[in-house]
């Protein structure tokens, strides 16, 4: 009987050092899982944010500012305007 005593004892040690991995694990990756949690509401929050200012950017009038402003660009009008004439190839580029 004392073996099995022995035994048994074993088989509850062993239970209970499971059991007591098998806590820490769960609340380890319970954690780890918060923690991601937390940071895909954060990437979502910078996705909104970006999207937000990148359609703020891409407005008609804004585009129009940075191309007076930084490109130095103008409206184009006839004064401005260069007209290109097509011109006919001559016959020796034809005959490639």
């Amino acid at each position: 009987m004392t073996k099995f005593n022995l035994l048994l004892l074993l088989a509850l040690v062993a239970s209970g050092l499971l059991l007591v991995n098998t806590s820490y694990r769960s609340r380890r990756l319970f954690t780890e899982l918060d923690r991601a949690q937390t940071e895909a509401r954060r990437l979502d929050t910078d996705r909104v944010r970006l999207l937000a200012e990148r359609q703020a950017q891409a407005t008609h009038l804004r585009v129009e500012q940075v191309a007076r402003e930084k490109l130095k660009m103008r409206t184009a009008t006839p004064a401005v305007t260069q007209y290109v004439e097509d011109v006919p190839a001559p016959a020796s580029a034809a005959g490639r």
